[in-house]
């Protein structure tokens, strides 16, 4: 018999940023509040690399350390989801999937976030946008890029994309990359609060006028983006709700109910000072 109440989840690569990482946090929250319910709880493991995940998977399965699993930061060819089928532990997938292993998973609309970003700031006469991406392997950051260059196409605007891991410290050099290529976007997106806030704080040091001269927008809406100076505009999900719904699914998958796609919270914009017409001013709050 599995572990009484155990829900793993693995964080790996970016482990350094776990505790500067609002949505993360929230996200393990919400998991947790929708699990207390049913006398669980998350177990929650950090190690340097794939290959201690996996060997982290074969351990818990061999030994019943943990009842299900969740799996964040999907990649493309992920071995994670059919390693874990195989091994036969119930598993529940935050992102889109489209492999052969047959689990659950809780999709939210990034591609559907980023058209309405790049159409907002087309229609604050923005014709040219740069984003500092997160790490091209991860299937939502190639969602986001994908959906950024063909609204960009189709609103005659320019996308030029600046890869980052989450840092703050990437967030800062990606922008200042972006603003030294010609031409120079006057919006920027950030696929994370942590690099948007570091490379505006950067940015207002330097002189940049923001809004006026470029126009700021992160992908994960926080209190830092809120604390922020001027305050960023975000594109807002509910980070809380969608560990919640993932811990629904965890329930479901452990009641042995088949497997299906749960659809996430919302993607919402959340417009604040840092985004404004070209040349002009904030737009109203």
């Amino acid at each position: 018999m599995r572990g009484a109440g155990i829900v793993g989840l693995v964080l790996t690569d970016r482990a350094p940023r776990v505790g500067v990482e609002p949505f993360i946090i929230e996200l393990i929250a919400g998991i947790d509040e929708a699990l207390a319910g049913a006398g669980a709880t998350v177990l929650l493991l950090v190690v340097p690399d794939l290959a201690a995940e996996l060997a982290t998977y074969e351990r818990w399965a061999a030994d019943g350390a943990v009842e299900a699993v969740v799996v964040v930061n999907l990649v493309h060819h992920d071995a994670r989801p059919a390693r874990l089928a195989k091994l036969g532990l119930p598993s529940v997938l935050a992102g889109r999937y489209a492999g052969p292993a047959e689990l659950s998973s809780v999709v939210t609309d990034d591609a559907g976030a980023m058209r309405a970003a790049m159409r907002l700031l087309a229609q604050l006469g923005h014709r040219t946008v740069g984003r500092v991406s997160g790490p091209a392997e991860l299937v939502h950051t190639t969602e986001r890029s994908t959906a950024m260059r063909a609204t960009g196409r189709r609103l005659r605007m320019r996308a030029r994309i600046v890869e980052a891991d989450y840092s703050a410290e990437a967030g800062t050099r990606a922008a200042r990359l972006l603003l030294a290529g010609s031409p120079a976007p006057t919006a920027i997106i950030f696929d994370n609060d942590v690099m948007a806030v570091a490379a505006e704080a950067d940015l207002v040091r330097a002189g940049v006028a923001v809004p006026a001269e470029l126009s700021l927008l992160a992908c994960d809406d926080s209190a830092l983006c809120e604390l922020a100076v001027p305050p960023l505009s975000a594109m807002s999900i509910d980070a809380h709700e969608h560990g919640a719904t993932l811990g629904r699914a965890v329930l479901d998958a452990l009641a042995g109910l088949p497997s299906r796609v749960y659809p996430g919270p919302p993607i919402r914009i959340r417009p604040r000072a840092s985004t404004g017409p070209l040349g002009g001013s904030p737009r109203p709050q």
